[in-house]
C-alpha cells in the first residue's frame, strides 16, 4: 500500500470523471468515443483511456446492483489514459479528412467514422463491437438497429489482445473486414478462421530474425530475454531461444512481465514478481531483448522507478525491442526518469510524415470537433489542467486555457510527428477508401467484393509509399530500426537509424545500421559478452553447466599456439567470390595472406637452443618471406596506379595491364632476396657460437651471423621495397580505388618503416639474448601492423557490413 501511494497520488493525478452518460437502458454506456456521419462509416477501436481499478471483479458481493456497478465503472470511476495513442485517433479522422477533400478517389461519397475506446479491457471491447453493430443510442442485443451508421471496415487494434478479442466477436458474419494497426501473433490456420482480416504491419516473425542480425552486427553475443507472460510470450521463446542458439548467441535469463488490464493489478503485479526483476538490475549482458506491448513498458518503468528505493543499481543498457512497443506513458509518469531506456533500439512500424498532418494536430484544441469524447480526457492528461470549472473548484487544480500548444508536450507523451501506429491507422483508411473505388468503378455494388479488391490492392500513398498486402494478407513493408534518444528535458527524439526489408535477399535485410547514442551510462558501443576473448597463447575451455557461450581460458599446451591469424584467411576463402575479395587480383592477395601468416611463424626460429639448422633459416627464411609479403604490396600497388594511367585516352598503358604484370613483380621481387640469401649462404653461412664477452662468468649461446654485412643487405632490401611501396601507395592515395586500397597500403607501409627503423638502434644498442627478443618483436609488430592496416577494413566489410560488399558499391567507389 505504501507503493500504492507513493505511484498513485490521488490528488494529483487521477480524478472521478464527470462525463456525462446518456440516460439510455444501455448499462454499460462508452462515453469514450468519436462518430463523424457519412454515407459509409469506419469504426476504429483504439486504446487510449483505462481504469486504475476494476470495480467488478467478482471477488465479493457488490454493493451496488449489477447495472449501477456497471455504470459506475465507466462514467465515474477514477480512470487515467495514454495521451501519446490519441493520435490514432487524430491519423484515422486526418486520413478520412483527406479522402473527402479528394475527388478523385471517391466522388460524390462521404465517408465518416465511428471511434470507440477498449479500456484495455474484454469485456469493453465487446461492448465497443457491439456498439459499431447498433446504432447511436439504443442497445439491443443481437439486432443491427437501423443502418445509418454503416460500418464497412473496422481499424482495431493496437494491442493484440485487443485485435484478437475484436476479431472472436464474428466480425465477418456481418461481412466486417478488421484491419489490426499493431502486431498481431496469428494461428496457423488464420486464413480459415479469420478471412476479413488484414494486418497492416508485416508479419511478426519476420523481426525475429532481424533482431538475430542486428546481435550479430554488434557482436552482442550474451543478453537477457524478457518476454510478457502470456500465450504470445510463450510463442516468443519457443521460437526466439532456438534461433539464438542457431547463430551463437546466449541468454543469461528469461524473466516474464505480468500482463495486466487495471494499474492497480500492475502494481500489485510488479510488486509480488520485484525478486525475480531484481536478476535484471543484477544481469553482466549489456543488452536486453524485450518482447512485449505497450502495458510491459508501463511495468518496466515503474520497476525503474523504485529501483533507488530498494537499493537497486541504475540500469544502463541496452535495451531491443519488436514493433509492438511504444515508449508511451502515463500521465503520473510525467516526472519520472527516462535514461533508463536512453540509447534503446525498436523494429519499429515504417513510419512516414503525410503532408499537412502536422499542421493539422498543431490546429487540435478541446473544441476542435463536435462530437470528440477523446479531446477532453486528452488534454487534462495531457497538460495536467482541467476544462471544467466545477472541477476546478472542486479539485484545487488549474484550469486549462484551451489554448495550451500540444507541440510543447515532452514525446513520451505526445509526438507531433506521425507514429508508426499512427501511419499504419492512416494507411488503412486508405486501403478502403481505394478498394471501394475499385467496387463502385466495377459492375458489382456488393460489400462482398470488397473482399476481392482488397486482396489484390496496390497504391502509393500521398507520401509515395507503396501499400498492398501479400496472400496472408500481410502488409508488405519494410521495418524501421529506431534509435530512441531520452533527453534530460522529459523529450524524445526517435531516429531511423536503419531498415530491415523481409522481402529482401538473403545477407541483405539490414540496411545502413547506424549505431547513435548508447546509456548514458555507457559511452562507448557496450559489449554483452559472458566471457573477454583469451589473450593469445591461451584456448578456450568449456564451462561446465554454463551456456555455451561461456568458456575458461587454458594456457596452450606445450608445443602448441593459438590460430587466431588464420582467421583472416579463412574469412577471405570463404568469401572468394565476393566484390571485395576480387577487386585487385585476388591471387596476388592470397599470396599476400600467406605470406603474412608465414611470417608470424618465424619467430619459432629465433626461440629455443641454436643449432645449425636454425642458424642457417632463421634470417634466410625471415628474408625471404618479408620479400614475398612486400612484393605482393607493390605488385598491388603498381597495378592501382597503373589501372588509371590506363584510362587515359591513347595510353600505352593499357596492354601493360593483366594479371601476368602483377605476378612477375610479385616474382621478381622475390627472386633478388633469394639470390641475396643463397649468396649469403654460399660465402659465410650463419653458424652456432657462444658469447662469453657480453656478461661476466657466463656463456650465451647465440647464431654468428657469419657476415654483418650479408644481414644488413637483406634488411636493406627489405627496406628498399617498402619505401618504394610507400611512395607508389602515397602517389595513388586519392585515386578513386575501389575500398581505398592504396590508402591501406600506405598507412600499412608506415607502420613496416616505423618498427623497423626503431629496430635498428635498440638492434645496436642491445646485447646478449636481448638481441633476438628486439628482433622477434620487430617481426611480430610489422607483421600485424601489415595484416590489420591492409585487411582489417576488408573484414570488417564482410562480417559486419556485407551491404558495402557488392558489385554498386564497387562503382560508386571507383566513380
Amino acid at each position: 500500500m505504501v507503493l500504492l501511494s507513493l505511484l498513485l497520488p490521488h490528488h494529483a493525478v487521477c480524478r472521478r470523471h464527470s462525463i456525462n452518460c446518456t440516460t439510455t437502458k444501455d448499462p454499460l454506456p462508452i462515453p469514450h468515443k468519436f462518430y463523424q456521419p457519412g454515407d459509409l462509416v469506419i469504426g476504429g477501436i483504439v486504446s487510449q483511456v483505462f481504469f486504475l481499478h476494476n470495480i467488478l471483479s467478482f471477488v465479493e458481493q457488490p454493493a451496488q446492483t449489477h447495472d449501477d456497478a456497471l455504470n459506475q465503472t465507466v462514467c465515474h470511476s477514477s480512470s487515467s489514459s495514454v495521451p501519446k495513442n490519441y493520435q490514432h485517433v487524430l491519423a484515422l479522422a486526418f486520413a478520412v479528412k483527406e479522402i473527402n477533400e479528394d475527388p478523385q478517389i471517391l466522388p460524390n461519397i462521404s465517408l465518416g467514422f465511428h471511434i470507440l475506446n477498449s479500456y484495455y479491457t474484454a469485456r469493453m471491447t465487446f461492448k465497443a463491437i457491439l456498439n459499431q453493430l447498433s446504432t447511436q443510442h439504443r442497445f439491443v442485443p443481437n439486432f443491427r438497429c437501423h443502418n445509418q451508421n454503416n460500418v464497412i471496415a473496422l481499424i482495431g487494434g493496437c494491442l493484440s489482445e485487443i485485435s484478437a478479442n475484436i476479431n472472436v466477436s464474428n466480425l465477418s458474419k456481418h461481412i466486417y473486414f478488421q484491419f489490426t494497426y499493431g502486431s498481431f501473433l496469428l494461428p496457423e490456420d488464420a486464413n480459415k478462421q479469420m478471412p476479413f482480416l488484414y494486418q497492416m504491419i508485416p508479419k511478426e516473425v519476420q523481426q525475429y530474425m532481424g533482431v538475430v542480425q542486428l546481435l550479430q552486427h554488434f557482436g552482442w553475443i550474451w543478453i537477457g530475454l524478457v518476454a510478457v507472460d502470456d500465450d504470445r510470450g510463450n510463442r516468443f521463446l519457443r521460437k526466439m531461444v532456438p534461433m539464438l542458439s542457431q547463430h551463437g548467441i546466449c541468454y543469461e535469463f528469461i524473466i516474464r512481465i505480468p500482463k495486466w488490464s487495471y494499474i492497480d493489478e500492475m502494481i500489485a503485479l510488479g510488486w509480488k514478481d520485484r525478486k525475480n526483476f531484481e536478476i535484471v538490475f543484477e544481469s553482466k549482458a549489456n543488452v536486453f531483448f524485450i518482447y512485449g506491448e505497450p502495458p510491459s513498458f508501463q511495468v518496466l518503468r515503474m520497476l525503474a522507478f523504485v529501483a533507488p528505493i530498494l537499493g537497486l543499481p541504475p540500469l544502463g543498457k541496452v535495451w531491443i525491442v519488436t514493433s509492438h512497443w511504444d515508449f508511451a506513458s502515463m500521465p503520473l509518469q510525467r516526472t519520472w526518469d527516462t535514461q533508463t531506456f536512453h540509447g534503446s533500439l525498436s523494429f519499429s512500424a515504417h513510419s512516414n510524415q503525410p503532408l499537412g498532418f502536422h499542421k493539422f494536430v498543431q490546429m487540435v484544441r478541446p473544441t476542435w470537433a463536435k462530437g470528440d469524447g477523446f479531446i477532453q480526457d486528452f488534454w487534462e492528461n495531457a497538460f495536467n489542467c482541467l476544462l471544467s470549472m466545477a472541477d476546478v473548484m472542486q479539485e484545487d487544480k488549474e484550469s486549462c486555457s484551451g489554448d495550451e500548444k500540444l507541440e510543447t508536450l515532452p514525446g513520451i507523451l505526445f509526438e507531433m510527428n506521425m507514429t508508426g501506429h499512427s501511419y499504419n491507422v492512416y494507411n488503412a483508411v486508405y486501403v478502403v477508401a481505394y478498394a471501394l473505388k475499385a467496387v463502385y468503378e466495377s459492375s458489382s455494388k456488393h460489400r462482398t467484393w470488397l473482399h476481392h479488391f482488397l486482396s489484390s490492392i496496390s497504391f502509393n500513398n500521398t507520401v509515395g509509399d507503396t501499400v498492398h498486402f501479400n496472400e496472408n494478407g500481410e502488409l508488405v513493408a519494410e521495418f524501421d530500426v529506431t534509435n530512441w534518444l531520452m533527453l534530460p528535458n522529459g523529450s524524445v527524439v526517435r531516429l531511423k537509424v536503419g531498415s530491415l526489408d523481409p522481402q529482401a535477399p538473403a545477407g541483405q535485410e539490414h540496411r545502413h545500421i547506424l549505431f547513435l547514442f548508447l546509456s548514458s551510462s555507457l559511452q562507448a558501443l557496450p559489449l554483452s559478452v559472458c566471457n573477454d576473448n583469451c589473450y593469445p597463447g591461451y584456448s578456450r575451455k568449456k564451462t561446465e553447466g554454463e551456456p555455451f557461450c561461456c568458456y575458461d581460458c587454458a594456457a596452450c599446451p606445450t608445443g602448441l599456439i593459438s590460430n587466431r591469424k588464420a582467421l583472416v584467411f579463412g574469412i577471405f576463402l570463404k568469401h572468394k567470390d565476393t566484390p571485395i575479395v576480387k577487386a585487385n587480383n585476388r591471387s596476388i592477395t592470397y599470396i599476400l595472406l600467406i605470406s603474412l601468416h608465414l611470417c608470424f611463424l618465424c619467430p619459432l626460429l629465433f626461440i629455443g637452443q641454436p643449432g645449425k639448422v636454425t642458424c642457417l633459416l632463421r634470417q634466410v627464411v625471415f628474408g625471404i618471406i618479408f620479400s614475398v609479403a612486400l612484393s605482393s604490396i607493390l605488385a598491388k600497388t603498381i597495378t592501382v596506379l597503373l589501372a588509371f594511367m590506363a584510362t587515359k585516352p591513347g595510353s600505352r598503358m593499357r596492354k601493360r595491364m593483366g594479371k601476368g604484370l602483377a605476378n612477375s613483380i610479385s616474382l621478381s621481387g622475390s627472386l633478388i632476396q633469394a639470390a641475396i640469401c643463397a649468396l649469403w649462404l654460399s660465402t659465410t653461412p650463419p653458424f652456432p657460437d657462444m658469447d662469453v664477452r657480453s656478461l661476466d662468468e657466463k656463456i650465451i649461446l647465440v647464431c654468428n651471423e657469419g657476415s654483418n654485412a650479408m644481414f644488413y643487405c637483406v634488411l636493406g632490401y627489405l627496406s628498399s621495397l617498402a619505401i618504394v611501396s610507400f611512395i607508389v601507395a602515397f602517389l595513388a592515395r586519392k585515386l578513386a580505388d575501389s575500398f581505398n586500397e592504396a590508402k591501406f597500403i600506405t598507412f600499412s607501409m608506415l607502420v613496416f618503416c616505423s618498427v623497423w627503423m626503431s629496430f635498428f638502434p635498440a638492434y645496436l644498442s642491445t646485447k646478449g639474448k636481448y638481441v633476438v627478443s628486439v628482433e622477434i618483436f620487430a617481426i611480430l609488430s610489422s607483421s600485424a601492423g601489415l595484416l590489420s592496416c591492409i585487411f582489417g577494413p576488408k573484414c570488417y566489410i564482410i562480417v559486419l557490413r556485407p551491404d558495402l560488399n557488392n558489385k554498386e558499391q564497387l562503382i560508386r567507389r571507383r566513380n
